[in-house]
């Protein structure tokens, strides 16, 4: 076994508005030895993701937050370092949810084991990982999955967002995806081929999407909820269909916006346009993995789906980065090498 320290990323305060790099402690402690039944793992990837912020409390998610003076909870692909457990041997790859921290134990009922053989272990926690999984759930368990019409994808740039994108076009949706900034426009147009891209951060947002849209949006995939949301729901056309898969532009938020209420515009809406809006958490469907790797790896390795991957080398990094996530100037998936 190693001799060094296992350094852990740990939330020490709950941050008071935005996340801010002092709501973070990094310490060492001795690397745990696994009982019987259990593996020892060290981690060798770390993502990170924007639900974490939820994780940390003080914000405007109802999910009951995690403990101060515990590690930053999270997806991560870990090797096997010793094995009490039958079902795993050493130098096995898994995927855990063990965070931000080198070294964890499990009992094996968490991982999931990968291959590194079939595709990069990268692409488990992004492509063929949590981030696919959530945008082939949120499509296909909670929109019609029937072809045509225009499907909006907000936040397409990123590693939800543009897999439903492509996804989306896979199932022969006319697709308008929205992002912020040339590069990312450059990206959906260029790479993701997307019918149409709208830059949310152009001061004619409105009349941008006002001419990609028509006729109307009868899907739209939303990431981001606050303003986007409102910006998009009066093209809804009947029967239209809503996923709420995230809300990362009120997520430090602990009130209302201080700006024009659209809940009656939006009640009007579901009740005239009979429009649907539902939301999901991937954690609900862990058990859709190989359902979901059945259609989508093969898409991967064909090059039908495209993404991309931003790496960091340092694991004392893994804050600061973590906070870029909500200055929208990450294209792809975000990814610490740590081992």
């Amino acid at each position: 076994m190693a001799s060094h320290p296992n350094r852990r990323i740990l939330l020490a305060t709950r941050p008071d508005g935005r996340a801010r790099q002092s709501d973070f402690e990094l310490v060492e402690t001795a690397i745990p030895a696994p009982k019987e039944g259990e593996v020892l793992l060290r981690n060798t990837l770390i993502s990170m993701d924007p639900y974490q912020r939820n994780l940390m409390g003080n914000g405007s998610s109802e999910l009951p937050p995690m403990e101060l003076g515990t590690p930053m909870s999270g997806p991560t692909v870990a090797i096997v370092e010793e094995s009490h457990n039958p079902d795993f041997a050493k130098g096995d790859y898994v995927q855990t949810w063990t965070g931000w921290q080198d070294y964890a134990i499990s009992d094996g009922s968490d991982l999931r084991t990968l291959d590194p053989g079939m595709a990069p272990l990268s692409t488990a926690l992004g492509v063929l990982g949590h981030t696919g999984l959530t945008a082939w759930v949120g499509m296909t368990k909670y929109l019609d999955d029937m072809p045509g019409g225009t499907f909006v994808v907000s936040a397409a740039a990123g590693s939800v967002g543009s897999m439903v994108a492509q996804m989306a076009k896979l199932r022969d949706h006319r697709v308008v995806g929205i992002a912020g900034g040339a590069r990312k426009i450059a990206y959906l147009r260029d790479e993701i081929g997307v019918d149409a891209a709208v830059d949310y951060k152009a001061d004619d947002f409105e009349a941008q999407l006002a001419r990609a849209l028509p006729d109307g949006v009868d899907r739209f995939f939303d990431n981001v909820g606050d303003y986007m949301f409102e910006a998009v729901m009066p093209h809804f056309n009947l029967n239209a269909q809503a996923v709420i898969c995230g809300t990362i532009a009120g997520y430090s938020d602990t009130g209302l916006p201080d700006r024009r209420d659209h809940l009656p515009r939006l009640l009007n809406l579901i009740l005239y346009r009979f429009i649907q809006v539902r939301g999901f958490s991937i954690l609900d469907h862990l058990d859709s993995y190989p359902a979901f790797l059945e259609e989508v790896a093969p898409w991967v390795t064909a090059g039908r789906i495209k993404y991309r991957e931003e790496f960091i080398e340092d694991f004392e990094r893994i804050p600061e980065t973590f906070l870029t996530l909500f200055e929208g100037g990450n294209t792809g998936k975000l990814i610490a090498r740590v081992g």
